[in-house]
């Protein structure tokens, strides 16, 4: 149970396993004093003495080095070398901001974000209020410590009290700072069809960051970053995880200064970005996320999975199973009609599928990516009776119907740019820089933000479609808004995506049975802040069943298996070449939201036979493989195999799955020590029968058979008995 205590100078967040303490030093600079396994209580006088430097000449502002102090939200311009979590220009060019304490407070339980996406729960919260007396500017820092996970929700609300206009430069949302002593840090960069790539290094003096300015949280970084010690591993070691819940440029770093202290900030990244603060008028930071644990990796990812699961999906399919589907997309790309379609759709019915989803070219005249986006009316070339007799005939198969949208983008070769050229975002006097033949659309204007809702409310409203896969095929370019003065021009990425979580939130109020997957050429968008509206996120592009071990792998540091999109695709594979066995394309991806994107009409009996096995051993377990404990236990970062294994809640069935890249010759089964069991409970392994202790599996392993030649998987489902 969470607990808020607020004494004379003192402030104490804990719950059943951890504490997060500020003090007040004299003066009224709020302090960071602990934040780590939970303690009774704390005297501030230790930590005060660790950071009382003498003889650097560290400014002094009312006896406070603030060069030294772990400052909870410290300033640019007061003295403070290190980077800061603000920065305010005033209307004279200077920019220097006091915030000091004026009061703490605590609301009964959470409160949402004006226009963000945020956790929710009914804990309580504390509101500690600053203010600049000279600027007017009043920093409302809010924190919410849950009970159910190790996880801290910080945001910032800048209130403007004065006169004058202040433009924000810098507007963190966290800032940390930990222990003095040695740190790993791991974050998760890549690239198209490589997402999230783990990158762990030691920490030095300096600074270590990732960050994005492509106008999404994309594919070349995540907005995330955790700070282990060196002997951290999977199961044990000291980590701290911080995540960003937002989808738009991002900053996540970590500083040490001279005295070796690491200061961790995450937020909105400063570069690019700029807000006119008007008198009278607010700014709301996106929240960020710390986690703690002394369980390492596993630790840290296990808290992050159930404030996923209890705090940031919300809606009727936070808890229920994702039905299983066939994607027409590479089995069909642009060339398609109505029968085509449906000779898919038949097949799939008939080895078990539950849901077919009509991708990319269904509207306009797309036959290529070059034209059509913005024109939201369905190809009767393609589909003469327009979406409803597709629709209809697909559910008299028995399955659900999903469709494809791009709404943020625009082509060029569209009726709606020709009628609307300054709605993409544009510099008048350039040459518009396309990518993937198509513009972006400019939703920090609110009426392009109801053109997009009104033209996907009415796809939706017109036909019984239940899901939606919401597409991002580009990123920024030419970075401007013919809706913004020059003064706000810095504040169009900021409002382009305030404008994009609006039209979310109204499509899914909406449409609460759609089921929305977020894409963004893959996982180019994969954060909380999308998962707050779409309760899955397509993991990547890349299919490769080779590849997603390592991009599901990763991805899980984060988010749970039922966050991940993941499909059985066709050999050579799409996007690498690479040729799997069939069975260990299914073995990887039903460690996710499971389904298919190939063309089911070219594959032997055989196949489909094997399909429908695979569909119907799923349906058994999925439950299990989507919201039980989540462990990794061979990294495929470190050698040849990959494995992982899936804990129901309530402990009474577990799936393995383990992967070898490379055959090996002449040596003997790998043998792999299993996760999450119970030590006192046997298991029975349906697939051959033998029954083991949970001790003996997770402290001397299990043997695993493998066949003959590379990239060959198995899968036991373990129950106990």
């Amino acid at each position: 149970m969470s607990q808020l205590f607020i004494g004379e100078n003192l402030i104490h967040l804990r719950n059943d396993r951890v504490s997060y303490l500020i003090h007040i030093l004299p003066g009224g600079v709020p302090m960071q004093l602990y934040w780590g396994k939970r303690l009774n209580a704390m005297e501030p006088a230790s930590l005060l003495r660790h950071h009382n430097i003498p003889g650097d000449g560290s400014f002094s502002v009312q006896g406070c080095a603030l060069d030294h102090v772990p400052c909870e939200y410290p300033s640019f311009g007061l003295g403070d070398l290190r980077h800061g979590a603000v920065t305010v220009r005033q209307e004279d060019g200077t920019a220097s901001c006091d915030l000091r304490f004026v009061s703490a407070e605590i609301d009964t339980e959470k409160q949402p974000l004006c226009g963000l996406p945020a956790s929710y729960g009914k804990e309580q919260t504390l509101r500690l209020t600053l203010r600049d007396e000279l600027l007017g500017l009043k920093a409302v820092l809010r924190y919410t410590l849950f009970d159910d996970c190790d996880a801290l929700a910080r945001s910032v609300e800048l209130i403007n009290e004065g006169t004058q206009v202040l433009a924000l430069e810098r507007a963190m949302s966290l800032c940390m700072t930990l222990p003095t002593r040695s740190w790993d840090i791991l974050t998760l960069s890549g690239a198209w069809s490589r997402e999230r790539e783990m990158q762990r290094r030691p920490m030095l003096m300096g600074e270590c960051s990732v960050s994005s300015i492509n106008g999404a949280s994309s594919l070349q970084a995540s907005p995330f970053l955790a700070m282990l010690s060196p002997e951290a591993t999977e199961q044990q070691g000291e980590v701290y995880g911080f995540s960003l819940v937002y989808s738009g440029n991002f900053y996540a770093g970590a500083m040490v200064d001279q005295h070796r202290t690491p200061r961790v900030m995450l937020g909105i990244d400063p570069d690019g970005f700029g807000w006119q603060l008007e008198p009278g008028q607010s700014f709301q930071t996106p929240e960020a996320i710390a986690v703690y644990s002394r369980e390492g990796l596993g630790g840290m990812s296990a808290q992050f999975h159930t404030l996923c699961a209890k705090h940031i999906v919300r809606g009727k399919f936070a808890d229920q199973p994702r039905p299983i589907l066939l994607n027409n997309w590479e089995a069909t790309y642009f060339n398609f009609d109505h029968e085509k379609l449906m000779k898919l759709a038949t097949t799939a019915a008939r080895v078990g599928v539950e849901l077919f989803v009509l991708d990319d070219g269904w509207f306009g005249h797309r036959d290529s990516d070059n034209s059509s986006l913005g024109d939201w009316v369905v190809d009767k070339r393609k589909l003469p009776g327009g979406l409803r007799p597709l629709v209809d005939d697909v559910h008299s198969l028995g399955l659900k119907f999903g469709l494809w949208f791009e709404p943020e983008m625009i082509s060029p070769d569209s009726d709606l740019y020709r009628a609307h050229p300054d709605w993409a975002i544009h510099i008048d006097g350039r040459t518009p820089i396309e990518g993937r033949n198509q513009l972006t659309l400019d939703l920090s204007r609110p009426e392009v933000c109801d053109y997009i809702y009104n033209s996907v409310a009415a796809i939706l409203a017109a036909n019984p479609i239940d899901y939606v896969k919401w597409d991002m095929n580009r990123n920024f370019s030419n970075i401007g808004s013919a809706g913004l003065p020059a003064s706000r021009q810095r504040e169009l990425p900021h409002r382009y995506m305030l404008g994009l979580y609006g039209i979310l939130e109204k499509l899914i109020h909406r449409f609460p049975d759609v089921l929305f997957e977020s894409c963004a050429s893959g996982g180019g968008r994969f954060d909380l802040g999308m998962l707050h509206y779409m309760p899955q996120t397509w993991c990547s592009d890349n299919t490769d069943a080779y590849t997603r071990c390592r991009i599901q792998y990763s991805t899980s540091l984060v988010f749970p298996p039922f966050a991940m999109g993941s499909h059985v695709s066709a050999v050579p594979n799409h996007q690498t070449g690479r040729i799997t066995p069939l069975s260990t394309r299914g073995n990887i991806a039903r460690s996710g939201c499971f389904g298919y994107e190939l063309d089911l009409n070219k594959l032997t009996e055989e196949e489909l036979t094997e399909i429908s096995g695979q569909i119907a051993a799923v349906k058994q377990i999925r439950n299990t493989l989507l919201y039980g404990r989540f462990y990794r236990l061979l990294s495929p970062y470190q050698g040849n195999d990959t494995a992982w294994i899936t804990v129901a809640q309530d402990g009474s069935e577990a799936v393995f799955t383990f992967e070898r890249a490379l055959s090996v010759s002449f040596c003997n089964p790998p043998m792999v020590c299993l996760a999450g069991l119970d030590a006192d409970a046997r298991y029975r392994i349906e697939e051959t029968g033998e029954v083991y202790g949970g001790d003996e599996l997770m402290y001397s392993g299990i043997s695993v058979p493998l066949g003959y030649g590379d990239h060959t998987s198995a899968s036991f489902l373990l129950k106990r008995i």
